[in-house]
């Protein structure tokens, strides 16, 4: 039996139908899903293996069935089987656009030219071609009165903007990409996974000389206001970022730590702020004060509302 069923172009196609839909339907993130659950891998090749099972069970059954044809029949069977599928709009839309003779017809285009038995075909310009050639002359007619006559822009402008299109992107996904951030672009965490996942970096790596109330024992009181290298987010991320003084500061944890696991404990650190340690250590440093603070008013009407009382019972006196 001729059997010329495209079962090893079904099968596949099967297969990464349902591997497209698992991987859309699956949550895995960034990683395939495949790849992050072994439980998608077993269904996959579970899948595969049905697959195939039922290939093999349908081709079985289709020659069973085939032996119990007469041979009239068979000889039918065989031949529906072997005709081909033709896709007739598409052959023809094909031939429309390759504007050939068919061979039984080429007797009217040969030419007279005769090259040791080789004749030569005077076939028209493909149509697909033509329309292409045309297709560039109209579009070098609006590139040329575009760039060249209204001078719309030219090829440095549109670089620059593309670039500043481009850093004003990785501006806004720095905001958001806790991976990304450095010392210009940290801001304080007040998530409590945040803090929490701080409080085990910190634990886990400062106490030594900070104490695990912040208090201050080798390396200074983080509780109070005066910072040694500026306090603020910004400034602790880069002093943990880059470490603290030449010959007697802190490491760098740059080595260590990623910068989302620094901007954590950062944010940690200066929870401690307005806490009372156990036993806390001298302030050292300067007193730091946040300059994008809001500036506390001066109570100047409560200033004048005294100096107006004060002249008032000097005059009744």
């Amino acid at each position: 039996m001729k059997n010329t069923s495209t079962w090893w172009i079904k099968i596949p196609l099967i297969f990464f139908i349902i591997f497209g839909i698992t991987e859309f339907v699956v949550d895995s993130g960034e990683m395939p899903a495949f790849i992050k659950y072994p439980m998608v891998q077993v269904f996959l090749v579970f899948v595969l293996f049905l697959l195939i099972v039922i290939a093999v069970i349908t081709r079985a059954i289709e020659n069973v069935m085939f032996q119990t044809l007469s041979k009239e029949a068979q000889e039918r069977y065989i031949a529906a089987k072997s005709k081909s599928f033709h896709w007739k709009w598409g052959e023809e839309t094909y031939q429309n656009l390759l504007g050939s003779k068919p061979i039984e017809k080429e007797g009217e285009i040969i030419l007279d030219h005769n090259y040791d038995g080789i004749r030569e075909l005077d076939n028209n310009l493909p149509p697909w071609w033509v329309y292409l050639f045309y297709a560039s002359i109209v579009f070098a007619v609006v590139y040329l009165a575009r760039f060249h006559v209204f001078n719309e822009y030219d090829q440095i402008q549109e670089y620059d903007q593309e670039v500043a299109a481009a850093q004003l992107e990785i501006e806004e996904y720095k905001k958001t990409a806790k991976g990304l951030v450095d010392a210009n672009t940290v801001e304080l965490l007040t998530d409590a996974g945040d803090l929490k996942a701080g409080q085990t970096i910190f634990e886990s790596n400062c106490v030594a000389c900070h104490m695990v109330d912040g208090g201050g024992g080798i390396g200074p009181n983080l509780t109070d206001q005066n910072w040694i290298l500026g306090g603020g987010i910004k400034n602790v991320f880069h002093t943990i970022s880059e470490g603290g003084r030449d010959g007697k500061g802190m490491i760098a944890w740059k080595q260590n730590l990623k910068p989302a696991e620094i901007a954590q404990v950062a944010s940690y650190v200066l929870s401690f702020q307005g806490t009372t340690p156990a036993n806390p250590k001298a302030a050292e440093g300067d007193l730091w004060v946040d300059p994008n603070a809001p500036e506390s008013a001066t109570p100047a009407e409560e200033a004048s509302t005294e100096q107006e009382v004060d002249s008032t019972s000097v005059t009744m006196n």
